[in-house]
């Protein structure tokens, strides 16, 4: 562990010096305030939540965090985990690394555990411009929840948050699916586009008629789980099923990421 916390270190330092990283930040600082725009000038759209747009602000990040669907936090997870260890092969600096008082499974944790920092602060600054952009347009106002029942806007704000942490669960299982490709592929491009394809595939298999009994355990669908913190009353069921699915889900990819990383021959 303590070897991949000096990984974890160095990784971070390298994601805060590279353009990519901040290329993810910045599409999810735009992002909100697109939206804001659009629902400015025609309205709100047909989502959960959604009717609350014009009445209060406090509602517009989980909006957006439908509206976005699978797509958005892909392309922002699969900027950096597509390129985390395949742009230290295309650059020759994997060997370098190799060379240290480390093993393989630290050097390679090290890189998760960064890159889910990096996904846990991009969200964050996502969910920051938008609640600000959401109560400068339409104020801090009580909220009506899926269910219909009234709740006080500060109730409703302090729910956005382990709904944004509910969110970033599926996000993590996907980035861990380009950690593998970055891995296994050895390109950047290769790895990256595959995230992203891996992503819209998942989501198209939601929408299959004849798995809709396995619905409730399929990984994009856990990206409304956060509806149960806004129904009367509470539900912890897709809350729980959230969890062990995008672990069920990130594991395997992670797994085999390990396997053919410390199997890999690199010329030192």
């Amino acid at each position: 562990m303590s070897g991949s916390l000096i990984a974890f270190r160095w990784e971070l330092l390298k994601l805060a010096a590279q353009k990519r990283t901040w290329l993810g930040v910045a599409t999810a600082a735009i992002g909100p305030i697109i939206y804001l725009l659009l629902e400015l000038a025609q309205g709100p759209p047909g989502a959960p939540l959604a009717e609350n747009l014009g009445h209060t602000g406090v509602a517009f990040s989980l909006v957006v965090f439908k509206l976005i669907a699978v797509i958005g936090p892909a392309v922002i997870a699969a900027l950096v985990a597509g390129d985390i260890v395949a742009g230290e092969d295309s650059d020759g600096t994997l060997k370098t690394i190799l060379t240290r008082s480390l093993g393989r499974s630290e050097v390679l944790l090290g890189k998760v555990w960064a890159l889910f920092v990096y996904l846990a602060f991009a969200m964050t600054v996502f969910f920051l411009v938008s609640t600000i952009g959401g109560l400068l347009a339409w104020g801090f106002h009580p909220l009506i929840n899926i269910s219909g029942v009234r709740i006080s806007a500060l109730h409703a704000l302090l729910l956005d948050v382990p709904a944004l942490a509910l969110y970033c669960l599926p996000v993590l299982s996907i980035a861990c699916f380009g950690v593998f490709l970055s891995v296994a592929t050895r390109q950047s491009v290769a790895a990256v586009g595959g995230t992203v394809i891996y992503a819209m595939a998942l989501q198209g298999v939601a929408v299959i008629h004849a798995i809709s009994g396995v619905d409730p355990y399929l990984l994009t669908n856990q990206l409304t789980a956060w509806h149960a913190l806004f129904e009367s009353p509470f539900h912890i069921g897709p809350i729980l099923r959230a969890i062990w699915v995008s672990i069920v889900f990130a594991l395997p990819p992670l797994i085999a990421a390990l396997v053919i990383f410390n199997r890999r021959d690199v010329a030192v």
